[in-house]
């Protein structure tokens, strides 16, 4: 496409438009309404007529490269992992303070025995109610909770990884709980 000074763009992959100052090879420069300088490639621009002045996203633009981009826009990604709507995750948090109001007179044995007997009483509860899925929240720490929550899963029929970083972190456990068909 050719462009001239003073010929009205706008720019494809932004909200900018404005009115064309300078070429310089395969570059165009545009001053927006603010005054503002902007310097684009020229497969950037694209160049509007009169009566596109006022390009709103709802206008339909004759220019093959608008249609292009909007064709580009209407794929749609799809994924493998689909999660069920449906789907029960029970969370159960670890930390001692959320165990009990004080640990004054709580060694660390005394804490972690507590916060081990509580995984295993909330893991057996699942099992009971058939819940597919455990998120234990144990904390990032030195780790002696999550391998020894780990040497207590190596007992039961389920499978345990890491749960997800973006929603706990490094400091949590997922388990899948296997059922048995009745």
């Amino acid at each position: 496409m050719k462009f001239q000074i003073g010929d009205a763009v706008a720019v494809l992959d932004d909200v900018v438009k404005g009115t064309i100052t300078k070429i310089v090879s395969d570059t165009v420069f545009i001053v927006d309404d603010t005054e503002m300088e902007f310097s684009y490639h020229t497969s950037e621009l694209v160049k509007l007529d009169g009566n596109e002045q006022q390009l709103t996203r709802f206008n339909k633009a004759n220019n093959h490269l608008l249609q292009s981009k909007a064709a580009e826009k209407k794929v749609t990604k799809t994924t493998v992992f689909k999660k069920a709507k449906n789907e029960v995750v029970f969370e159960v948090d670890l930390h001692i303070n959320q165990l009990v109001k004080s640990t004054i007179n709580m060694d660390n044995y005394d804490m972690l025995n507590l916060q081990i007997s509580t995984a295993k009483q909330k893991l057996e509860y699942a099992i009971q109610k058939r819940i597919t899925k455990v998120v234990f929240i144990h904390g990032v720490g030195e780790g002696v909770l999550k391998t020894e929550l780990q040497y207590l899963l190596q007992k039961y029929p389920v499978k345990y990884y890491d749960a997800s970083y973006q929603k706990y972190g490094l400091g949590a456990t997922e388990v899948y709980i296997f059922q048995n068909p009745q």
